[in-house]
């Protein structure tokens, strides 16, 4: 009797298990819906350890940055090797992080289907602060390769959709996604001021700072009735509204966010931001947090605006909603209620899982 073997995806990503929020959204609370579907998966990281990400994400470092550029070239070689045992190769943004596609061609030859996956449009060029001066050894028009010698390109909303199908007619839309388990609502703790949190990371901190003049405004209304917080930037300090960052640990993230009575996603209107995927909204929604987020991109999907949150698009309506948020209980309540109704029915990982592992499946199953 003949045994029906189990297939196989390597997973190329930048980032250790459980460290990346977008490779967590992307592809790891799939992984194990994928086993169950009868997948075998293989996770290769290219920064490895955590000193490795306190390296590559520190100012300067030049000398360590270069020995982990030899170790990530030695681990990609070593997966374009490799790949030919893998019916699958998962690429999430990319191989390497300069402008070379060449391990991306090599897993190509192998003859294992690619699959590749972005949440961002990652097609303009962004450079983390910390690596400002290595800008030129990005090149992010890479992108538009790797996405034409793909078999099946996997983004995350319609906007980075009908970019990808410029150059590859096998695009799908994932949404990113929730995993409701994990965001389980807690119990919230009484208090007698209203807290509005932003959410985010020391490389998207950028985002936050011009909403600090609508956040002055809702201050000076309101006085020590609001607290604000910002969590996941650890370093941000903004002595006027009593803001000191508070570190992103795996344990703590939960309980950080759903402490926040209105949580909120300001974003200017540009060619990266229309790219976004609402991850943070989704967060603030999911833990049934009141939630406010600029009219931009996938954000007027997710909202619909007085129902299951707020859409703002000017500095007014953002003062205006957020103090309406601050004076009514009912209302943060009853918008926090259907946000959470919202991302159990189209933005988790339990309402999407047989979706995903669909375009896997689908695709195996081609000649």
């Amino acid at each position: 009797m003949a045994v029906n073997k189990r297939k196989r995806i390597l997973f190329i990503v930048q980032h250790r298990w459980n460290r990346s929020p977008g490779q967590r959204y992307r592809c790891e609370q799939y992984i194990p819906y994928l086993e169950k579907a009868g997948f075998d998966c293989v996770y290769s990281p290219i920064l490895v350890t955590e000193q490795e990400d306190k390296d590559f994400y520190s100012p300067g470092n030049y000398f360590r940055k270069f020995v982990l550029f030899l170790k990530g070239l030695w681990r990609r070689w070593n997966d374009a090797m490799r790949a030919k045992n893998f019916d699958i190769i998962f690429i999430y943004r990319e191989a390497f992080m300069t402008g070379t596609i060449v391990f991306e061609k090599m897993m190509k030859r192998s003859g294992a289907k690619i699959v590749y996956d972005f949440d961002d449009a990652i097609w303009n060029h962004d450079v983390s602060q910390a690596n400002k001066a290595l800008g030129w050894l990005k090149r992010p028009q890479k992108t538009n390769d790797i996405i034409a010698l793909s078999d099946r390109v996997i983004v995350g909303n319609r906007y980075l959709a009908k970019h990808a199908r410029q150059f590859n007619n096998d695009v799908v839309i994932a949404p990113s996604t929730i995993d409701l388990e994990y965001y389980n609502v807690p119990p919230k703790k009484p208090s007698n001021k209203i807290v509005i949190g932003w959410s985010g990371s020391l490389t998207t901190i950028e985002h936050f700072k011009p909403s600090i003049p609508v956040l002055k405004k809702v201050k000076e209304r309101f006085g020590n009735k609001v607290e604000f917080r910002v969590f996941g930037a650890n370093d941000y300090v903004n002595e006027e509204l009593g803001i000191k960052g508070i570190a992103w640990t795996p344990e703590n993230e939960v309980q950080q966010i759903a402490a926040f009575d209105i949580g909120i996603m300001y974003l200017p209107d540009n060619e990266w931001t229309r790219g976004k995927c609402g991850m943070k909204g989704l967060q603030y929604m999911a833990l049934e947090v009141a939630t406010i987020m600029s009219a931009v991109g996938v954000n007027n999907e997710i909202v619909e605006d007085g129902v299951n949150g707020f859409l703002a698009a000017t500095e007014e309506e953002w003062v205006h909603k957020l103090c309406l948020l601050v004076e009514s209980e009912e209302l943060r309540k009853q918008l926090g209620k259907a946000g959470r109704k919202t991302v159990e029915e189209k933005y988790s990982c339990q309402a999407l899982q047989q979706t995903y592992v669909n375009y896997f499946q689908t695709l195996i199953a081609q000649p």
